[in-house]
């Protein structure tokens, strides 16, 4: 199966992606060796480093210390439930410099990037879902079979070697449309399942303690989203660093990260635009009723 690949996509599956799933399958057993031999050691010393409050300690959490350590340590303190239909705000990269954007790899983060923010509500993940389900007796109204069908007709049909997916048909452009609406009645009737996806639905904390979603999930969250779901659960990748320093306080170590994973439970869904946002929105929206 590919890395991102889902059972419901195996009609898809064509010979000619054997190769670029392979590549991508090594590409992900690579990075996962190189994390578990190298990356989380050095990062769970730096970390131990810090908790212990040796020499550096300061320069450390000046440069945002090691995410994946600091997710290790606290677990599912991390996890924070949310009403998905209040997680409208999202982090917003266009136009912000590579190089000023915060690392991955840190779980402080500082700089202007909370005050960027986009509305999922109005993002090409919840139009795509909330589509399916209006034209779910006709699939080839919809605006993403429109765009597949001229790549298709253009010679360019879309495929996927992380999902393992050719569409080089209508047909298969319509059983790819229908696996993503099964995702969708799947969930209707057996609620969010956390563990169907690739990665867990990612949030950051901005300066002001209100959380804004980051990459990854966002298909599942608008399922939850268009369903009315009443609670998901999100996981804190990264916090704002005068966040962090306002709720840690002269706290170090052990005693910083549990007045850490305290706040991060009374954390809520930030639903205001930025000061900094690349694009306005529209005022007026309304959510479905939700599934019952």
């Amino acid at each position: 199966m590919a890395p991102a690949g889902d059972p419901a996509f195996a009609p898809l599956y064509d010979p000619r992606m054997h190769w670029p799933i392979r590549r991508a399958r090594l590409q992900v057993a690579a990075r996962e060796w190189f994390q578990a031999a190298i990356g989380m050691p050095v990062e769970r010393q730096l970390l131990w480093w810090w908790l212990a409050g040796y020499p550096g300690d300061e320069a450390l959490e000046r440069r945002g210390l090691p995410r994946r350590a600091i997710e290790h340590y606290l677990g599912d303190a991390l996890i924070v439930h949310v009403d998905p239909r209040a997680l409208i705000r999202s982090t917003d990269w266009r136009g912000y410099p590579h190089k000023r954007r915060p690392s991955s790899s840190a779980f402080i983060w500082g700089g202007e990037w909370d005050l960027r923010r986009g509305d999922l509500r109005f993002g090409s993940r919840y139009r795509f879902i909330s589509e399916l389900d209006e034209h779910r007796d006709d699939l080839t109204r919809t605006e993403r079979f429109a765009k597949l069908a001229a790549r298709l007709d253009s010679g360019r049909p879309w495929s996927s070697h992380q999902q393992g997916v050719l569409l080089d048909s209508r047909e298969r452009v319509l059983t790819y449309l229908r696996a993503y609406l099964g995702f969708l009645d799947d969930m209707a009737v057996n609620g969010f399942d956390d563990s169907r996806g690739k990665d867990e639905l990612g949030v950051a904390v901005s300066r002001e303690g209100r959380l804004l979603k980051i990459n990854r999930g966002l298909h599942r969250l608008a399922m939850a989203q268009r369903l009315g779901l009443p609670s998901v659960p999100v996981r804190v990748r990264a916090v704002h660093s005068e966040w962090w320093r306002r709720t840690v306080g002269e706290a170090k170590g052990r005693a910083a990260l549990e007045r850490v994973s305290s706040a991060l439970q009374d954390c809520v869904p930030e639903s205001q635009p930025g000061e900094l946002d690349p694009a306005e929105w529209p005022d007026a929206f309304e959510w479905p009723a939700a599934r019952s």
